[in-house]
């Protein structure tokens, strides 16, 4: 059974909402590849301010790499700022095993030590397999274990969720 899910524009929205006024003037936002990247591109926007934006791929950084291999879509990380002693905010479209989270943060470290970390997340699905809880939440969403919540963009590059069988499941 597929789940009810948000209309991600509105629960962007609701994102930008609740980091108004909590998140730091000069703070950076650092998006994860694909998803979080789109989003925080859009929060720097919706929130007015000069927050300055780079981009994180993940993709060596992660557990699983020895096993699953490089992504055909890997990307260049992109970070034109010093991370050394600012404020980030971690931008993901879906928060779930804290994975994707720990091997940001371990390539954030590679760039220098920041202050203070936070984590905006589009969708927070639970199954948390690692101590990881996000700042900013969107929308939390119950979700069984063999789906995938997925972020894309339509053609007029408006955000839509999505649900797929996990592969192998």
């Amino acid at each position: 059974m597929t789940p009810m899910l948000p209309d991600a524009e509105a629960t962007l929205t609701v994102l930008a909402d609740r980091m108004r006024g909590g998140v730091a003037p000069d703070a950076a936002f650092v998006g994860i590849y694909s998803g979080g990247a789109w989003i925080a591109e859009r929060l720097a926007k919706m929130l007015g301010q000069e927050h300055r934006v780079g981009f994180l791929d993940v993709s060596f950084y992660r557990d699983d790499y020895e096993r699953a291999g490089l992504k055909a879509n890997a990307r260049r990380s992109t970070l034109d700022f010093d991370v050394a002693g600012a404020t980030i905010v971690l931008v993901d479209d879906v928060l779930f095993t804290g994975r994707s989270v720990r091997a940001a943060i371990n390539e954030l470290f590679d760039y220098g030590r920041p202050a203070a970390i936070e984590l905006a997340v589009l969708v927070d699905r639970g199954g948390r397999e690692l101590p990881v809880e996000a700042t900013y939440v969107g929308a939390r969403l119950a979700v069984a274990r063999n789906l995938d919540i997925v972020l894309s963009r339509d053609a007029g590059g408006q955000l839509v969720l999505g649900a797929e069988a996990r592969a192998g499941d």
